[in-house]
C-alpha cells in the first residue's frame, strides 16, 4: 500500500516488521491482552469495563501521545505483551496528527496485530488506506440508529436490518465517505434505509467472510446486492443502484485483521454490543491460533494475565485488590470506619468512637417542622457555625432525611484547607490545614501529600462497634460535613490550576451531636458521638429538652423574623450580563461549529449575570430560597470565621455511598424514552418523579407492558402491579386478551 504524502502528514515509511516462528500449542488464549489507545474521549473508559469483563483482564490504557512508536513496537514485537489492539473515539478528525497521534503509525504498521477501531478509530482506518473523511450531511450526537451489516465475523450473533432490533448509538459529525473506498477496504455495515428490508439474506452464501482468513485471489462475492463503486470497493445496492441515505458505519481491511465502527457499541443504549467486543475477542483467538498452526508467523504468544508492560502489570495488581475491597463490603463491613470487634490490626492513632441515640417517633409535625427545629435550636447568633442538609422537597419521595447540627460536643471541630502557592501550578497538591476545636484552639499544619491523603487517613482511624447503629433507618452516623473546591483538582490527577479561589479550598465540621428528621414517617433522632471512655450525655438531655419546649406562638415568631431579607440598600440597577447579545450569538455560531467539524459532541456554554446586593441576613436568605425553590438536596452551612455561607438549593445527588459499598449517581436528566401509547406514557413519567425503589418497580412494570400486550390470559394468572399498590388476578372463563392499555387496572376478560 501506498500513501501519498499530502494526504498522510509525515509520510510513514512502510516497514517490513520481522516475524518469528510461534512455539505455542494450538489452544485459545486463556486471556486476551488489550493495547487500549486513548484519543482522549470519554467513553475510553466505558470501552475499559466491556472489555476488562469481556478478555478477563482489564486492558492496558495509553494516550494516543503517552508513548513513541519505538515504546509500542518494543512491547508488541519485543515484549509480546498484548494481543491486539482497540483505538477509542474521541475528539477532532484522523487527518489532525494532534487529535490522532500514534493511531495511523499503529494501523499502519502492525498488520499482523488484530485491531478494532471505533468511532474516531474507524474514521483513521478509512483514512490512512486512503479513503475520504468528510462532514456528515448533520451531527449525529446520542440518537439511535438501525444497523444493517454484512454478517462477517465482527456482527456474529447479532441480528441485521430494519426491525431486527440491532440499534446503535451514534456520536459524530464526520464519516468515512463510502464512495472513496480503496479496494484494501470492505464495507461491513451501514444504516438501515427507511422502509427497505435487510439487504442481505440469512443464506450463509450471502455473508462475505473476513478476507483476511484466506488468500485474497479466493475470495468471491457472491451477494447480488452488493455492487463494486467506481473505486473498485464494493457497496450495498438495491436494483444495481446505490441505495440513497445510507451511511457507512463499519469496514474491514481485505488482507489485515483491522476493524472499524463508526457507532458506540460500549454505550448503554447500544444492542448487542458486548457482543461485537465477544466477537473481536474471538477474532483474535482463532487469528493467533490459525497463524500459529499454519508456522507462518513468528509471534510469540504467552497464555497468562500477567501482562509485561511495567504499569500493565501494576494494573491488573490493583484490579485484584479492587476485587477483594468488593467481596469485603459484599460481606457487610464498612469502607472507612474499622470494627472495634476486630482490632488486631488498628494503628496507634485509632480513635475508639461510642453513638448514643434517641427516637421520637411523630415529634416532627408537632414542633412545626424542619424549619421551626433549625431556626429553633440552632437559629441564634445568625446561625453561626452550623449545617443543614435539608431535604426541603419531599414530595413524591424525592427525598427522606434532613440532616442539622452546630457547635456542641467535646469532639466537635472545624478543618480548612488552603492550597500552597506551588499546588496552583503544579501536579502537587500539598497545602495548610488550620484546625479549631471545640474549646476555640486553632491549629496548623502543612499537608505534603494534601487534603484527600489527610482526610482518608482521619477516616481510616475511626473504630466502632456496630451495635451502635442497629436499627438506624440513614447511612450517616456523624463525622464529617463540609465541602470540597474545585481547585482540589490538583490532588486528581490535573497538571495545574489556572486559578486560585478566594474561599478555603477545603472547609469541614466533626459533627458530634446533630439531629435527624425523617420526612417519610414524621420521627426525630437525636444523634451523639462520644470518647468511648465517656458515660454521659448531657447533649442528648439539653436537646431533648429543646425539641419538647418549641411552642407554635414562639416558632410563628421566630419564622417570620428569620424570613426577611434584610439589604443595606436599594439599587435601581438590574442584572447586567457580561456578554452583550451580538457577543453571545456569535459565540454560539462558535460553538455549532466545533460540533459541526467533530471537536465536540456537546457544549456547554453559558454567561454569568451579575447584581450587586450589598449587606444580607444569609440565613433569611436561605429560608427564602428554600421557600420559593424547594429541592430534595438543599444545604446550608455556615462557616462564620470565614465570612463563608453556602446556600444551595439544588435537585441533584451527585454521588452516595451507603453502608453496603454501593456508590450510586443521581444526576439532573429529567428525560425518558417516549411510551408506544399515552398509558405507557404516563408509568415512564411516574417513573421520572418517584424514588429509586419505585422506579425500580415502574421499570418492570413497563418492560411487563411491553412484553404482555395482546397476551391471552389464563384462569387463576396474576398480573402485579406494584405502582397501583395491588396485583390483578384473572379469574374469567371468558379468557379475554390482556390489554394493560386500560391503566393497567384489569384484564379485558374482567
Amino acid at each position: 500500500m501506498v500513501i501519498s504524502s499530502d494526504m498522510l502528514s509525515g509520510h510513514l515509511e512502510q516497514s517490513h516488521i520481522p516475524k518469528k516462528r510461534l512455539e505455542e500449542p494450538s489452544q485459545k488464549l486463556e486471556f486476551v491482552r488489550t493495547l487500549l489507545i486513548d484519543n482522549y474521549d470519554s467513553y475510553t473508559y466505558n470501552i475499559y469495563q466491556e472489555l476488562s469483563v469481556i478478555n478477563g483482564v482489564p486492558p492496558v490504557v495509553v494516550r494516543n501521545d503517552e508513548w513513541t512508536w519505538e515504546d509500542i513496537y518494543h512491547y508488541l514485537y519485543e515484549e509480546n505483551a498484548f494481543d491486539n489492539i482497540v483505538i477509542s473515539p474521541g475528539p477532532g478528525s484522523p487527518a489532525c496528527p494532534a487529535d490522532i497521534g500514534i493511531c495511523l503509525k499503529l494501523l499502519l504498521e502492525c498488520r499482523d496485530i488484530p485491531i478494532l477501531g471505533v468511532c474516531l478509530g474507524h474514521q483513521a482506518l478509512g483514512y490512512v488506506n486512503g479513503a475520504h473523511v468528510i462532514h456528515a450531511s448533520e451531527p449525529v450526537h446520542g440518537r439511535l440508529s438501525e444497523i444493517e451489516h454484512s454478517g462477517c465475523r465482527l456482527f456474529h450473533n447479532i441480528p441485521s436490518g430494519r426491525n431486527s432490533g440491532f440499534k446503535v448509538v451514534r456520536y459524530h459529525s464526520l464519516i468515512v465517505d463510502a464512495e472513496s473506498l480503496p479496494k484494501e477496504l470492505i464495507p461491513i455495515a451501514w444504516t438501515s434505509s427507511t422502509g427497505t428490508l435487510p439487504f442481505l439474506g440469512t443464506r450463509k452464501s450471502d455473508v462475505i467472510s473476513d478476507p483476511y482468513e484466506s488468500p485474497l485471489s479466493e475470495q468471491i462475492f457472491v451477494n447480488s446486492s452488493l455492487r463494486k463503486s467506481k473505486n473498485g470497493s464494493y457497496w450495498p445496492s438495491s436494483d444495481s443502484e446505490l441505495m440513497s441515505g445510507k451511511v457507512l458505519m463499519g469496514i474491514m481491511h481485505s488482507t489485515r485483521p483491522h476493524y472499524g465502527v463508526q457507532f458506540h457499541p460500549e454505550s448503554v443504549a447500544t444492542c448487542h454490543g458486548s457482543q461485537i467486543f465477544k466477537n473481536f475477542r474471538e477474532i483474535t483467538e482463532d487469528y493467533w491460533l490459525r497463524l500459529r498452526s499454519s508456522s507462518k508467523s513468528e509471534r510469540k504468544v504467552r497464555h497468562t494475565a500477567c501482562m509485561q508492560v511495567p504499569h500493565a502489570s501494576q494494573l491488573f495488581r490493583d484490579n485484584l485488590r479492587s476485587k477483594q475491597l468488593l467481596n469485603d463490603l459484599g460481606e457487610g463491613n464498612h469502607c472507612s470506619l474499622c470494627d472495634m470487634t476486630n482490632q488486631s490490626h488498628q494503628s496507634n492513632d485509632a480513635k475508639f468512637l461510642k453513638l448514643k441515640w434517641r427516637k421520637f417517633e411523630r415529634l416532627a409535625s408537632e414542633v412545626g417542622g424542619a424549619r421551626n427545629i433549625f431556626c429553633g435550636l440552632f437559629g441564634d447568633h445568625k446561625a453561626d457555625n452550623t449545617f443543614w442538609l435539608d431535604s426541603s422537597s419531599v414530595e413524591k419521595r424525592r427525598a427522606r432525611f434532613s440532616f442539622m447540627g452546630g457547635k456542641g460536643g467535646s469532639l466537635w471541630k472545624q478543618l480548612t484547607f488552603r492550597l500552597s502557592d506551588q499546588s496552583d501550578t503544579t501536579f502537587r497538591g500539598g497545602g495548610y490545614l488550620f484546625t479549631e476545636d471545640a474549646r476555640g484552639f486553632t491549629s496548623s499544619t502543612y499537608l505534603e501529600n494534601g487534603f484527600f491523603d489527610f482526610l482518608n487517613k482521619e477516616l481510616q482511624s475511626f473504630c466502632y462497634d456496630q451495635k451502635d447503629f442497629e436499627g438506624l433507618p440513614f447511612d450517616f452516623h456523624g463525622g464529617y460535613i463540609g465541602y470540597i473546591g474545585y481547585d482540589l483538582k490538583v490532588e486528581c490527577g490535573m497538571a495545574s490550576n489556572h486559578h486560585k479561589s478566594r474561599t478555603p479550598d477545603a472547609c469541614f465540621f466533626f459533627s458530634d451531636n446533630f439531629i435527624v428528621i425523617d420526612h417519610r414517617n414524621d420521627d426525630v433522632y437525636i444523634m451523639s458521638i462520644h470518647d468511648r471512655n465517656t458515660t454521659q450525655t448531657p447533649c442528648l438531655d439539653l436537646v431533648q429538652q429543646k425539641l419538647f419546649s418549641l411552642k407554635a406562638s414562639a416558632t410563628k415568631k421566630l419564622m417570620s423574623q428569620n424570613s426577611q431579607l434584610v439589604t443595606s440598600a436599594s439599587f435601581e440597577v438590574g442584572f447586567l450580563a457580561e456578554k452583550s447579545r451580538e457577543r453571545y450569538i456569535e459565540d454560539v455560531e462558535k460553538c455549532q461549529k466545533f460540533i459541526k467539524d467533530g471537536e465536540s459532541y456537546e457544549l456547554c456554554f453559558t454567561t454569568q449575570m451579575r447584581k450587586r446586593i450589598g449587606e444580607i441576613d444569609s440565613l433569611g436568605l436561605y429560608l427564602k430560597l428554600r421557600e420559593k425553590n424547594p429541592a430534595p438536596y438543599a444545604a446550608w452551612l455556615n462557616f462564620s470565621k470565614e465570612g463563608l455561607c453556602i446556600c444551595c438549593s439544588s435537585p441533584e445527588r451527585f454521588l452516595q455511598l451507603d453502608r453496603n459499598g454501593v456508590l450510586e449517581a443521581k444526576p439532573i436528566k429529567g428525560t425518558i424514552a417516549r411510551g408506544s401509547t399515552p398509558e405507557e406514557d404516563e408509568l415512564l413519567k411516574l417513573q421520572l418523579q418517584c424514588s429509586e425503589k419505585d422506579q425500580a418497580e415502574n421499570l418492570m412494570i413497563v418492560d411487563l407492558l411491553r412484553n404482555d400486550l395482546g397476551r391471552v390470559c389464563e384462569p387463576g394468572s396474576v398480573h402485579a402491579f406494584p405502582s397501583y399498590g395491588s396485583g390483578i388476578i384473572c379469574d374469567s372463563s371468558h379468557h379475554g386478551e390482556y390489554n394493560p392499555g386500560e391503566k393497567a387496572t384489569k384484564c379485558k376478560c374482567g
